[in-house]
């Protein structure tokens, strides 16, 4: 193919849209085809990717050193910290060489019933023995994608249900099988989202989608019974609403919620009376948004409103769900992220001045009254930012299982003791190559947005590499939506730009949920604009701070961080040397006046609505298909997935065709569109090393910091 030695150039094709009297000609909107098999767009994008291999394929040998660097950090033969669930211990393991994961259980020992934090599964000749339940390898074998979205056990252990998607446009076949025997239960379902739950033993919940993809049916399956008779639990005819399904920790109940970007409202299921169908726990209140659990005889509601936008928690009992106790009352220093319950302590997840924090409070014995809670205990964390989720842990115990994280130090999973306040460290993610957690050091700085806001960033470096004189490469991260916290956390890949003497840097910008409910409001509509500049005052910070210069400053960002990086490039393409902007939301007006795409209708509330006249020029002033001009632009690459249900890929396509047409330099513009892939890229472990060596590749050629070959 000897053209792929200069850019595609597609062909233009006029499309006029008229609006508010206002005209928009689109050369390129023939790229979109839903059937994703028109010739002429599939030769277009096998261009741009011939061109983007020979353009990268002097990088070839770097890029292969990176991938091995990256996966020589990896211990590939590995097993998760396991699980106690009932008589068994669950974890996965990895194996060397090998893509995906074996789902495997043994027994725990006989006379150890009791969890404790010092519990460690027995492994040698003794013990009991390992049983694998499913192994992804096999079923992965003659996939090019796959990936198990749900591995659901039954309360008894007897069945597993899993959700396989083999395409990557995240719409699932649920198998149930034998947990010993691996034998089928019945016929997969077919057509469904992974939200999967057991109501008892021989009963499922799950939830499928309307034809754009939104979430908009429950369903309960017997089994043993055809897909076809299944009960629709509720249907919500409201598009701008989503479904969600989630289990108790007690177990005892499933809520089924419905939502859009700022109301949500709750159902709930008796797993024991699943044939009673759905009871309303918390109406449909606009405005208000609620999160349901369950203890003894009371639920326990985390609630928001406009008034108390970083959240409260109130409980109410089971019968009488209209008399409800304040828990936890509101703070507006400090967001509520997430609770989880245990038979005799609520964990509060909160987040204060943009770090998260885990505080314990005892509850009173079940069928005792409950009052606000006093006397919580916080879990101390060492990094000066850092990251921490919570991980499934066993309701009826007093053990609460987190894993800690920051840019300098790998996954670690704790058992934490709430009665004592002991934790124990249960593991930590195994990185080979001599990485030393002391050579680097994380910092939190704050940059200075243009209305006066100060905006946190999260910092990372190799103290013996970085000159800190200006000289230094730098890559900084965004993302600022959806409420989103981009919390830093450890990712193996990334030594290999450290340890070339790289800093890395997110930008906690508004949009993003980080320093509470307001950051997001503030972020988003009428008020989107912010995202873009907060991460233009952070990397302005950055150069006058001497981290970095213009000429060495590149940028990253995906899916609406990818609207980010391109919505910035056009703002201020002086600003940067390199910009990578994967699975992109860039065409978004013309993407959010049509609401036959998928995502659109329930995201009017989060971007607006541009049939209406306001958000329509508001959202046209940043839509970077839209902001394209004839102007210099820095070195770019942009990746996309054929198969991708969140962002269509004719939009990455489109921004790059009119770039080529456009802009008014001969930097690098590079196009990627995987065409067995989602929004998520490849799905084998390994796999998504190779688009990381790759994109790492790209910037290193941008700087011009590829040794030369031979060296």
């Amino acid at each position: 193919m000897s053209h792929s030695h200069s850019p595609p150039v597609a062909k233009k094709v006029e499309h006029k849209m008229e609006l508010f009297g206002d005209v928009r000609i689109d050369n390129y909107y023939w790229l979109r085809d839903d059937s994703r098999k028109n010739a002429d767009v599939i030769s277009y994008l096998q261009q741009e990717n011939a061109y983007t291999d020979f353009v990268m394929s002097g990088t070839k040998q770097v890029e292969e050193q990176i991938y091995g660097e990256i996966r020589g950090r990896i211990k590939e033969d590995d097993i998760s910290v396991p699980e106690r669930k009932g008589p068994y211990y669950y974890y996965k393991r990895t194996l060397d060489g090998k893509e995906y994961v074996q789902y495997c259980r043994r027994f725990v020992p006989r006379g150890e019933e009791a969890v404790s934090v010092h519990d460690v599964m027995p492994t040698g000749p003794g013990a009991p023995p390992e049983h694998v339940i499913l192994d992804e390898n096999d079923k992965a074998q003659n996939q090019s994608y796959y990936c198990i979205g749900a591995f659901e056990v039954s309360p008894n252990n007897k069945l597993v249900a899993y959700a396989e998607d083999t395409k990557g446009d995240e719409i699932y076949k649920v198998y149930v099988i034998d947990a010993e025997t691996g034998a089928p239960v019945g016929k997969p379902l077919t057509g469904v989202t992974s939200y999967l739950k057991w109501a008892g033993n021989d009963a499922l919940v799950y939830i499928t989608m309307d034809e754009i993809l939104r979430p908009d049916k429950a369903w309960l399956h017997k089994l043993g019974t055809e897909q076809s008779t299944d009960t629709c639990l509720y249907h919500e005819k409201d598009d701008m609403f989503s479904l969600d399904l989630q289990a108790s920790e007690s177990k005892k109940y499933l809520f089924i919620a419905s939502e859009s970007k700022f109301t949500r409202f709750n159902f709930y299921l008796d797993v024991s009376r699943p044939e009673d169908g759905l009871t309303v726990l918390t109406p449909r209140v606009d405005g208000v948004d609620t999160f349901p659990s369950h203890r003894g005889n009371h639920f326990f509601i985390r609630r928001r409103s406009e008034e108390i936008f970083n959240s409260e928690v109130v409980a109410c009992p089971l019968d009488n769900i209209s008399a409800t106790t304040v828990l936890l009352p509101h703070r507006e220093s400090v967001k509520i992220q997430d609770i989880q319950l245990f038979l005799n302590h609520i964990v509060v997840f909160e987040r204060e001045d943009g770090l998260p924090k885990i505080v314990v409070y005892s509850l009173p014995d079940i069928g005792e009254p409950l009052r606000s809670l006093e006397g919580g205990r916080a879990v101390d964390f060492t990094d000066a930012t850092y990251s921490v989720d919570l991980s499934e842990s066993e309701f009826s115990s007093s053990i609460l299982r987190f894993c800690y994280s920051s840019m300098r130090t790998p996954p670690s999973t704790y058992d934490y003791d709430m009665t004592s306040g002991v934790s124990i460290l249960k593991k930590v993610e195994t990185v080979l190559g001599g990485f030393d957690t002391n050579k680097y050091v994380t910092e939190r700085k704050w940059a200075t947005a243009l209305d006066g806001t100060k905006v946190p960033l999260s910092i990372v470096y190799r103290k013996d590499l970085v000159k800190l004189d200006g000289s230094d490469p730098l890559l900084l991260y965004g993302y600022g939506s959806y409420e989103i916290c981009i919390d830093p956390s450890f990712k193996g890949s990334r030594i290999s730009l450290l340890d070339r003497g790289f800093i890395y840097t997110i930008a906690h910008i508004r949009g993003g949920g980080e320093m509470g409910r307001q950051w997001y409001e503030n972020g988003k509509l009428l008020k989107k604009k912010n995202t873009f500049t907060d991460f233009i005052s952070c990397a302005e910070y950055l150069i006058e701070n001497k981290y970095c210069s213009k000429e060495k400053l590149c940028i990253d960002g995906r899916s609406a961080g990818g609207l980010l990086i391109g919505a910035v490039l056009n703002m201020r393409p002086d600003l940067f040397k390199a910009a990578v902007a994967g699975v992109p939301f860039v065409d978004v007006l013309t993407t959010m006046l049509d609401p036959t795409i998928p995502l659109t209708t329930s995201e009017w509330e989060e971007w607006g609505d541009p049939r209406k006249e306001e958000f329509y020029f508001y959202m046209k002033s940043y839509s970077p298909v839209d902001n394209v001009k004839a102007q210099h632009y820095p070195d770019i690459l942009v990746t996309t997935g054929l198969n991708d249900p969140r962002v269509l890929y004719s939009e990455p396509a489109k921004f790059v065709a009119k770039l080529r047409d456009m802009k008014t330099d001969d930097n690098l513009l590079l196009f990627k569109c995987e065409l067995g892939a989602g929004h998520f890229s490849k799905s084998g472990r390994f796999e998504k090393l190779q688009e990381d060596a790759f994109t790492y590749a790209f910037i290193l050629k941008s700087l011009n910091m590829v040794p030369a070959l031979g060296n």
